[in-house]
């Protein structure tokens, strides 16, 4: 099992404003932590909320605009200072490599550690580690976007140990095989893992929406998520401005999230014209009824249902 929590870096949209920095969202996972988006002086936010300067660290990049990217050369140079030694993968679209290399050449500034940049050229897959994955879906903004989802693998079904001693299974290899789903023999009878074992416990499921427009496809990517982040620019009242700039209105996140089946939602990603978010709150409440406002520095823990 593994403690999950989230933490808003950056909420506001193109311009920060005095309560908002521009979009970073860490998710750490155990011992490990999540980066989507760095947006310009994200770093700042990001020691505040004492994250950790040497964690094993992933970086996803939505798209390459300022206001989601720039805040990458800041971070890492912070990092470098403070004498981070681990190496750091990075995650996006072609492009930021190239971003990368060539402001750290023009700035002139070395890293005291590597950083391995994979470049992301069609949907799916991005990475698999044992227990869990983060997949990627197109967005539909003004430039090439990706949305992204973490999904945690099924765990294993909690383990009976009452029964397995009634059966009278020696502890060891053999309960380490039914906790792994396979049958065994002792003294000539066969035991099968589910006697003594549950039902597996699904994993959590995130989402991530970066910049878009609400599109079919992305709630299909979307479906079941336990927590899903998703942009919500504008009020409804603003939605030619919203289909012009290739944004979202908080209602049409939130009518997506139903869709979706999400379990919560969080809107982000907030035009500076509302210095504060109880509209946007209110008209995605309308549909959805488990609705909340991201804000800088606020942390949310992400339990197992």
């Amino acid at each position: 099992m593994a403690n999950m929590r989230m933490v808003f870096l950056g909420t506001s949209s193109a311009a920060p404003t005095v309560e908002r920095g521009l979009s970073s969202i860490a998710l750490l996972r155990g011992s490990e932590l999540l980066l989507f988006d760095a947006g310009e002086g994200m770093q700042r936010n990001f020691i505040k909320a004492g994250l950790g300067m040497n964690k094993k660290m992933k970086i996803f990049i939505s798209h390459m605009h300022a206001d989601h990217s720039v805040g990458l050369l800041g971070l890492l140079q912070t990092m470098a200072l403070q004498g981070r030694e681990k190496s750091i993968d990075i995650y996006g679209e072609p492009r930021v490599e190239e971003f990368l290399r060539e402001n750290m050449r023009i700035i002139n500034f070395g890293l005291t550690f590597d950083i391995i940049v994979h470049k992301i050229e069609k949907e799916g897959l991005v990475v698999k580690e044992n227990d869990y994955q983060v997949v990627c879906c197109e967005a539909k903004h003004s430039v090439p976007s990706l949305a992204y989802c973490l999904e945690e693998f099924d765990r294993p079904g909690v383990f009976d140990v009452k029964e397995a001693k009634r059966l009278g299974i020696p502890e060891g290899e053999m309960y380490s095989k039914l906790q792994h789903g396979q049958d065994i023999t002792y003294k000539g009878k066969k035991i099968r893992s589910s006697q003594v074992v549950g039902q597996p416990r699904r994993g959590r499921k995130i989402g991530i929406s970066g910049d878009t427009r609400p599109t079919e496809k992305l709630a299909k990517f979307f479906r079941g998520c336990d927590v899903l982040v998703f942009e919500s620019t504008y009020s409804k009242d603003k939605q030619q401005k919203a289909i012009e700039n290739w944004h979202s209105t908080a209602t049409e996140a939130a009518t997506l999230a139903k869709e979706a089946g999400a379990k919560k939602l969080f809107l982000t990603h907030f035009s500076a014209r509302y210095d504060e978010t109880s509209v946007l709150v209110k008209e995605a409440g309308a549909i959805h009824d488990n609705v909340e406002a991201a804000e800088d520095l606020k942390a949310v823990e992400i339990p197992y249902q």
